[in-house]
C-alpha cells in the first residue's frame, strides 16, 4: 500500500524492516521520522542549554567567531546571511557550524577546515564534539540501512563518508521583529545539499515538506525523535530514485512569535574528494542517467554554497 502519511520509524526495529520502511518513506516523501535513534537524551539536553546560552551572548561577542572567506563552514554565521536558492528575502536565522577536525597534513585538510570554539559558554566545545560524534555514528547506521534498500552492500557508504565533510548546525531563529525583509520567513523553501540530514528540534511547529502533489505537509516528530531527509547528493547518486524534497520553516503567529526557536540539523556529507558516479541500478530506459559528467563532492558543494549566499 502506498504511504499516505509520514511514518515514525524505530531504529531498533529489525534491520531489514527498517531498511524497507525508510526507503519507502524516502521514495514517497523524501523524509522520514525516526525514534530510538540512540543519541543520549542528557547529551541533547546539555546541547540545547549551551546553544541557547551562546546565542544569548552580545552581538559583538558572537561576531568574533565569524570567519570571512570561510563560506560559513565553521564558527558563527550572522543573522540574515543565508538565502534560499532563488528566494528574494534572507532567512530569519543565525547559526554555528561544527565540523570534523582532521589531523595536520591530512589530504582533505584544505577543503575541510578544523573547528574554532568560543570562549563561552563553559563546556560548549566538549558537548558539541560529543554530539557531533553521536550524530556521525547514527547517520552512518541509517546510511547502511539505505544502502541495503538500494541493493548495495550494507557497508557500501563506509568509504565514501570516511572523514566526510559533515556539518552540525546549531540554529537560532530569534523572536520575530518588525524590521524583517518583506516576505522573509525563518527558512525559505529549499533542498539540502548533502547526503542525508538528521534534524533535532522539528517537534517545534513550523517545519513543512512539499509533497509530490505540491501540497505542504507538517513534519512533527515525537519529542526527541529525528526528522531525516534526503539531500541533493543522495538524489544525484541515485538518479532521483530517492528524491531531495523541498522544505521550509514558517514563521509562527501569536504568542509563539515572541519566542526563539532552536534546531540542530546534522548534514551528513561525503568525503570532499569523492567523485560522483550514478548508481547503475538507478539507471534504466525509463530513467536514463541524468548526470553522465562526474564531479567531486567538494566542487558540487561550492557550487551550491554560491547559490545560497554563503560563498562568493
Amino acid at each position: 500500500m502506498p504511504l499516505e502519511t509520514l511514518p515514525v520509524l524505530s531504529l531498533e526495529a529489525p534491520a531489514g524492516q527498517f531498511s524497507q520502511d525508510i526507503g519507502d518513506s524516502f521514495r514517497t516523501f523524501g523524509f522520514a521520522m525516526v525514534k530510538d535513534h540512540g543519541i543520549d537524551s542528557d547529551l541533547i539536553d546539555r546541547a540545547w542549554k549551551l546553544t541557547a546560552e551562546f546565542f544569548a551572548l552580545p552581538r559583538e561577542e558572537k561576531h568574533r567567531y565569524h570567519l570571512e572567506g570561510m563560506a560559513g563552514a565553521r564558527g558563527y554565521t550572522p543573522f540574515g546571511t543565508e538565502i534560499a536558492k532563488d528566494a528574494k528575502a534572507h532567512d530569519l536565522k543565525e547559526f554555528w557550524h561544527v565540523g570534523r577536525d582532521l589531523p595536520e597534513g591530512h589530504p582533505l585538510a584544505d577543503s575541510q577546515p578544523n573547528n574554532i570554539w568560543p570562549d563561552a559558554p563553559t563546556g560548549f566545545r566538549e558537548t558539541m564534539e560529543e554530539l557531533f560524534a553521536a550524530f556521525d555514528e547514527t547517520g552512518a547506521k541509517i546510511l547502511s540501512r539505505i544502502a541495503v534498500y538500494l541493493g548495495l552492500e550494507e557497508n557500501w557508504f563506509d568509504g565514501p563518508i570516511e572523514d566526510g565533510n559533515s556539518v552540525m548546525r546549531l540554529l537560532h531563529y530569534p523572536p520575530l521583529g518588525d524590521d524583517a525583509e518583506e516576505g522573509a520567513i525563518r527558512a525559505g523553501a529549499h533542498e539540502d545539499i548533502n547526503l542525508i540530514t538528521l534534524l533535532l528540534g522539528a517537534e517545534e511547529a513550523g517545519l513543512q515538506l512539499k509533497t509530490r502533489a505540491g501540497e505542504w505537509l507538517d513534519v512533527s516528530p515525537p519529542d526527541g525523535a529525528l526528522a531525516i531527509n534526503v539531500g541533493d547528493m543522495l538524489q544525484r547518486l541515485t538518479n532521483h530514485y530517492l528524491p531531495s524534497t523541498t522544505h521550509r520553516v514558517l514563521n509562527p503567529s501569536g504568542e509563539r512569535a515572541k519566542h526563539s526557536r532552536y534546531s540542530m540539523p546534522f548534514f551528513l556529507h561525503l568525503r570532499s574528494d569523492y567523485r560522483f558516479e550514478t548508481l547503475p541500478q538507478c539507471i534504466s530506459a525509463e530513467n536514463p542517467d541524468r548526470y553522465p559528467e562526474s564531479i567531486t563532492a567538494d566542487d558540487y558543494l561550492k557550487q551550491r554554497l554560491r547559490e545560497i549566499g554563503l560563498l562568493k
